[in-house]
């Protein structure tokens, strides 16, 4: 592909390593989990990927903030799909990025935007006016201290281990949801309980929780409504579909956001990931030009933390490895087209 030229605002990044997210595999399949009002557009071909971690190649203008050489992280423009980060190159809005945190590398700061910003999002706080699209109300985070008990449903996976640990830093107490491989991971992390949803129902075990932080969401996320306190709180990820009289008729809230790109939010939480407050747990990594074996391990499920695709840059200017999918089949293939890299 083209190596891209920044635009205003933006600038040009040499990419080190990509993570991997639904959103990802939600494109690949035309978006079909959504219904069709809610679906962003694309044209094909695509690049997917939104999440990145590489070094600042040449910035435009009028950018502030970044210079060349600068080590950088980010979740690009979402939510739409024009992040392309599946490539070597990618022209990133300033505004998206973050510095990376130096006691980090790529592979564990590419794993950390989107998963983290939306566990910001949803818990610490929103940092937008928009609305979600599966609701008419503004998401409203819980505040979080030592009087108040979290339940965190898929608390083994990408967004659900950073939420975790973004809890137990505001001093809530968690009681981490997961399969029973994930016991001692979740536990290492700071989960206060611990309940094997292979062997137990967590809705017949739980009650008086504050918080439930659903990271599975989809149709059946309403069982978790009964393990709340009056007053409480749930909040689907992936939004379910849940009954008006039902919640009134238990005192609850369900609430919802869609999380966006924040160079701002991101900052603040790589402060954590430089601190080792919160850390970025890798559950496998793929080169770039195996995306498709990468979204075959996130289709067997049973994720602990995040993917994450490797880029190898290895000194050729003159053109960019990207993975782009045509709409045509499930295959990510890598294409080269050579072209002038910019000064």
């Amino acid at each position: 592909m083209p190596i891209p030229e920044p635009g205003p605002g933006e600038v040009l990044a040499r990419v080190h390593a990509d993570g991997i997210n639904p959103p990802d595999w939600y494109l690949r399949d035309g978006i079909s989990n959504l219904p069709p009002e809610t679906r962003p557009t694309f044209d094909l071909p695509v690049i997917p990927g939104t999440d990145l971690s590489g070094v600042v190649e040449a910035v435009a203008a009028d950018v502030d903030g970044f210079s060349v050489g600068d080590e950088v992280f980010g979740l690009l423009r979402f939510p739409s799909f024009d992040g392309s980060t599946y490539a070597e190159y990618v022209a990133a809005p300033a505004s998206d990025l973050a510095l990376k945190p130096a006691g980090i590398d790529h592979v564990h700061a590419a794993g950390a935007p989107m998963a983290g910003l939306t566990a910001w999002q949803f818990l610490i706080e929103v940092g937008h006016d928009h609305s979600s699209p599966f609701q008419a109300a503004k998401h409203r985070p819980v505040p979080l201290d030592a009087n108040v008990t979290v339940l965190i449903n898929g608390a083994a996976g990408g967004v659900g281990h950073l939420a975790l640990q973004l809890a137990k830093w505001k001093g809530a107490r968690v009681i981490a949801v997961a399969s029973g491989a994930h016991e001692s991971f979740l536990s290492k992390l700071g989960a206060d309980e611990f309940i094997d949803y292979t062997k137990s129902r967590p809705e017949e075990l739980v009650r008086d929780v504050d918080l439930v932080l659903d990271t599975v969401g989809g149709p059946y996320s309403n069982r978790f409504l009964r393990t709340l306190k009056r007053g409480g709180s749930q909040f689907p990820v992936f939004f379910g579909e849940f009954d008006e009289e039902e919640t009134a008729e238990l005192g609850v809230t369900v609430t919802g956001t869609q999380v966006r790109s924040n160079g701002a939010q991101l900052a603040e939480l790589g402060r954590l990931l430089d601190a080792g407050t919160v850390r970025v747990a890798i559950d496998s990594t793929f080169a770039l030009a195996d995306a498709q074996a990468a979204h075959e391990r996130a289709a067997r499920g049973h994720i602990q933390g995040k993917i994450v695709l490797t880029v190898a840059n290895d000194g050729e200017d003159s053109a960019s490895l990207a993975c782009a999918w045509d709409g045509q089949t499930t295959r990510n293939r890598p294409y080269r087209m050579v072209h002038s890299r910019p000064d």
